[in-house]
């Protein structure tokens, strides 16, 4: 199996429901899970990660409950 390494610039979070509220105070553009992380960051760096092929999923808020939506997913 191959391993990707990437480094992004992000701002981590202890849940996927502070993430997303984060964005609301913030100057990031998205909320996604990479690995076991909850991150925000710019839609750039968002962009990165699913170029390079690394698994993440975006965090939505969809009517009151965080769903996810897998990028890369094999």
């Amino acid at each position: 199996m191959r391993t990707n390494d990437i480094t992004i610039q992000a701002t981590e979070h202890q849940s996927a429901h502070e993430a997303i509220q984060h964005l609301d105070v913030s100057g990031d553009d998205q909320a996604v899970l990479v690995g076991d992380k909850y991150l925000t960051t710019k839609q750039a760096e968002v962009d990165r990660l699913a170029a390079a092929g690394i698994e993440f999923a975006h965090l939505v808020d969809h009517h009151g409950k965080i769903m996810t939506i897998p990028v890369n997913d094999r």
